[in-house]
């Protein structure tokens, strides 16, 4: 029975290297496919430094050391604000967990074959490879909090497919790692993000909505609202139960639009406005209502600056008027 992921790791989005890796992905994370064979022994593996540059050219190298050590892959360029912030934060990351982890930084501008093979649509983009296969994570900028859970579960998913090594870099400084950067938050969005740490949407929900009732103009509080309500949505349900619900109720809006949810979380973007913008013209006023809210809140999920979203945004707009 395969549940739901709980956090949300591919609320921005997903990436896929099966062009770049010519096998199926390994299961977790929201990708299908079993556990594979232990790929290499656990124990220290040298590494020059624990974060390391990803190019076209060296990037077979990488995949390699996936087999040992879990490789996350930071897709950035500099021509982006948010994946110029969001790289010395996940580095940060990465040196808390004292070599678990190798993480590979690729400009997209100048190695494109990368920038395909990952599809990086948007910056920052980021995945992760074990054993030499993809494992979704996320695109856009999540909080930090959020990132070390997307993290944990990589951890547990590689040491599924018996990649436990630990880098061993020859850069490693003695003493204490360095301290993650976060960002200060407003105190209604600190306590929604320890609520959904602790799964409990319910509450991050109301303080959310706190904090729009004080400032309606709250961007945050508005993106934060609609992944929450999503995440709330699908917790506790298996993707099974998910699909088996609306295809035996196909009259069902409610469960066609969990459907929706259930592509969104997975990374299946277009499929999930596809769903909702699909299911518009055969509902009632009611229901394209519903329908109408869910997709903005998708929209919301997603980001707004993405670049699926304004064709979704124009179909919803020609189908209102």
């Amino acid at each position: 029975m395969t549940v739901i992921p709980p956090v949300g790791a591919n609320l921005r989005g997903a990436v896929d290297l099966s062009s770049l890796v010519n096998r199926p992905p390994v299961s977790g994370a929201g990708v299908a496919g079993a556990p594979g064979a232990p790929a290499g022994p656990a124990g220290p593996v040298p590494v020059p430094s624990l974060v390391l540059e990803g190019t076209d050219t060296n990037f077979a190298e990488l995949l390699e050391l996936s087999k040992f050590v879990p490789v996350i892959v930071d897709l950035w360029a500099q021509w982006s604000e948010p994946a110029t912030q969001l790289t010395p934060v996940i580095e940060n990351l990465i040196r808390e967990y004292n070599g678990r982890f190798v993480l590979a930084t690729v400009d997209i501008d100048t190695n494109p074959q990368l920038a395909q093979a990952f599809q990086a649509t948007s910056v920052p983009t980021l995945a992760a490879v074990i054993n030499g296969q993809p494992v979704q994570l996320f695109d856009g900028v999540l909080p930090v909090v959020q990132i070390r859970e997307v993290l944990e579960r990589v951890l547990e998913l590689a040491a599924q497919h018996g990649v436990t090594g630990v880098a061993d870099a020859a850069e490693a400084p003695a003493g204490e790692p360095a301290a993650p950067v976060e960002p200060e938050l407003p105190p209604h969005h600190r306590e929604a993000y320890d609520a959904i740490e602790r799964g409990d949407y319910a509450s991050a929900i109301d303080i959310y909505k706190l904090a729009l009732a004080r400032d309606p103009r709250d961007a945050m509080a508005t993106a934060g609202l609609a992944q929450v309500s999503l995440l709330g949505r699908l917790q506790g349900k298996t993707i099974a139960e998910v699909r088996s619900a609306a295809a035996d109720n196909p009259a069902d809006l409610d469960a066609q639009l969990l459907v929706a949810d259930l592509d969104l979380s997975g990374g299946h973007i277009e499929d999930a406005f596809d769903r909702l913008l699909g299911l518009f013209p055969a509902q009632d006023a009611a229901g394209k209502n519903l329908v109408r809210q869910r997709l903005l809140e998708l929209f919301e999920v997603v980001g707004t600056d993405d670049p699926r979203v304004p064709p979704a945004r124009k179909r919803l707009t020609a189908l209102l008027y």
